[in-house]
């Protein structure tokens, strides 16, 4: 993630013209590198998350939503004894350091008013946050560092407190063009553009060096050779147009998702274009509260993938388990076509049993079963009476056929099977909240995929409402996003001049298309409702999607069958560009 000096500017702008003067009312550990302050003031209630976590250090607008402990740690105590009623000062960024100084006024021990500083260090798994009091002393830190961790800076109680060293860097937002242009001038020919304006300049990411290059030049990994003085200026041109708005606090935040997955990507204070149609841009006006928002997101997808893993796993076992059923009894299937051969050596050895004698190998007659009749050796069992041989071939054809038969039923059963997991899986891959997840997993149990303990039987509750959605021209859809949903809107819900949508052959939700009195339905409507059964279904991605459409009447649940699965007569067939309906 971009959390780089640039957006530590625009934060540090932010908060400081929403907490200046305000009171720091409440202050929580729900992590052990982790803190959750909130301040009352002119400007309003703010929640602010401080976490000095390895893997994803930040400082954000939004509450935390973890449970706090009962106990608080000793660290949440001194901050509570020191700063609980203190009023910020101001909240400042060092140089364009990725740090953060919320300055305090409170009182002492004697009642006088003294300023401390609580300072947040955003710095991968050197990240901490560190209370400093009115003599620049370290009161105490959520990381404390000793001569074992680092033999350069130390932070311990009693300590001074010092920065952290300072890079040889030039700082962007005031060295003016004329500072872009000597710096970059510095370059060597093999260097690419952008690893060199992060060796070179304070505060800026890798995304925001590739933006720069990308903006210049129309490619990200440009090389640093022979620029002349006019490319050298067009690049600072460029840079300054990007970052000197973040002088007078005009930080534009944003963050990219991927266009076909929805995957959070990164976050900027300046617009990011490099990545083309293959991330959207979307823009909000806080900075904090967009990296509390992008934090949220991230975690609840990624908490939502872990939860649904052993599901997704277990649905992809039992598919691949089916497959190879299918592929096997595909195989004995085929066995059986030589059937009707048996049957006809069975009736040419008896139409020739006069001829016939025990210990003979083979039969050479006319096969009068063909037009041309022609000659066929027919093998036999030398050990076997001629009647023998016939009963021989008799019996193999009587157990192909009844085999045929019984495999043809049960090729049917697992293809049905293949089809409703396919489908469970297409769900799981939808699914977007832990309700959902769990409607799934009911599912699963009641079609007996999952155990439960006898002791702990779950009450098999009502599926959840399918989604409601309107045309452009005004008519209602319903879409299932999952197989009990979709067995209630087409078996309950709907009714029977309601027009229904699935996708042909292809797993996916059943949509809905309400009748409307006195209303034909239109071919804008019929197209939108084809469009979202197709986004709906596992051929959200391709195009010209083959969709059927019948009503209601005509589509029927066969007695026993899968969550989900019906059969239809007298459907149309659209073909479509899979397209969700906002």
């Amino acid at each position: 993630m971009a959390f780089d000096g640039l957006v530590v500017r625009a934060l540090a702008q932010e908060l400081n013209k929403k907490l200046s003067g305000a009171r720091l009312d409440k202050i929580y550990q729900p992590e052990t590198d982790e803190l959750l302050l909130h301040f009352h003031g002119p400007a309003g209630t703010y929640k602010v998350t401080l976490s000095a976590n390895a893997a994803i250090p930040r400082i954000a607008l939004s509450e935390s939503g973890k449970e706090n402990p009962m106990v608080a740690p000793m660290f949440c105590m001194l901050l509570r004894k020191h700063l609980t009623s203190s009023h910020v000062l101001s909240v400042h960024q060092p140089g364009l350091e990725r740090m953060l100084s919320f300055d305090l006024e409170t009182r002492n021990e004697l009642g006088d008013l003294v300023q401390k500083s609580l300072i947040v260090e955003i710095m991968g798994r050197h990240s901490n946050i560190i209370l400093v009091d009115e003599n620049n002393r370290v009161a105490d830190s959520i990381k404390r560092i000793d001569f074992s961790v680092s033999s350069k800076r130390q932070i311990l109680p009693g300590l001074p407190y010092e920065m952290p060293p300072a890079q040889d860097k030039t700082d962007p937002l005031s060295c003016g063009l004329t500072g872009y242009v000597e710096t970059l001038s510095d370059t060597e020919e093999h260097e690419r553009l952008d690893k060199a304006i992060v060796a070179r300049f304070q505060g800026i990411s890798p995304l925001i060096a590739r933006e720069i290059a990308f903006r210049s030049f129309g490619e990200t990994d440009t090389p640093c050779k022979n620029l002349s003085y006019s490319q050298l200026l067009d690049i600072a041109t460029v840079m300054q147009k990007m970052l000197q708005p973040l002088n007078n606090g005009s930080a534009e935040p944003c963050y990219l998702t991927d266009t076909e997955t929805e995957k959070m990507m990164e976050f900027s204070a300046v617009p990011i274009t490099q990545y083309g149609n293959s991330a959207t841009l979307h823009s909000m006006d806080s900075m904090g509260e967009l990296i509390g928002y992008f934090y949220d997101e991230r975690n609840k997808k990624e908490r939502m993938s872990r939860r649904s893993a052993h599901l997704t796993k277990l649905v992809a076992n039992h598919i691949e388990r089916c497959t190879k059923k299918l592929e096997l009894q595909k195989a004995e299937l085929a066995d059986t076509e030589k059937r009707e051969l048996w049957r006809q050596y069975g009736e040419l050895i008896t139409a020739n049993i006069y001829q016939l004698e025990k210990g003979m190998e083979h039969l050479r007659t006319q096969n009068y079963f063909e037009e041309e009749m022609p000659m066929v050796v027919i093998p036999l069992d030398s050990t076997l009476t001629p009647s023998g041989n016939a009963q021989r071939y008799y019996k193999k054809y009587n157990k192909a056929k009844t085999a045929a038969e019984e495999l043809t039923k049960q090729i049917a059963l697992a293809e049905e099977e293949l089809l409703y997991l396919e489908s469970v899986e297409e769900a799981l891959a939808r699914a977007e909240s832990s309700a959902a997840l769990s409607e799934i997993g009911d599912e699963l149990a009641e079609q007996g995929y999952i155990r439960r303990p006898k002791d702990n039987k779950k009450k098999k509750d009502a599926p959840a409402a399918p989604v409601k959605l309107q045309t452009d021209d005004g008519f209602i859809l319903y879409a299932g996003k999952n197989n009990r949903q979709n067995d209630y809107l087409t078996n309950k819900m709907a009714q029977n001049k309601d027009l229904w949508f699935h996708t042909k052959n292809i797993p996916g939700s059943h949509v809905v298309l309400k009748f409307e009195q006195d209303r034909p339905f239109t071919d804008e409507a019929i197209t939108q409702a084809a469009a979202l059964a197709a986004f709906l279904s596992k051929a959200a991605s391709s195009a010209q999607v083959p969709v059927d459409y019948t009503e209601i009447k005509n589509v029927k649940k066969p007695a026993g069958s899968k969550p989900g699965f019906v059969i239809y007569t007298t459907n149309k067939t659209a073909y479509v560009t899979p397209k969700n309906i906002e």
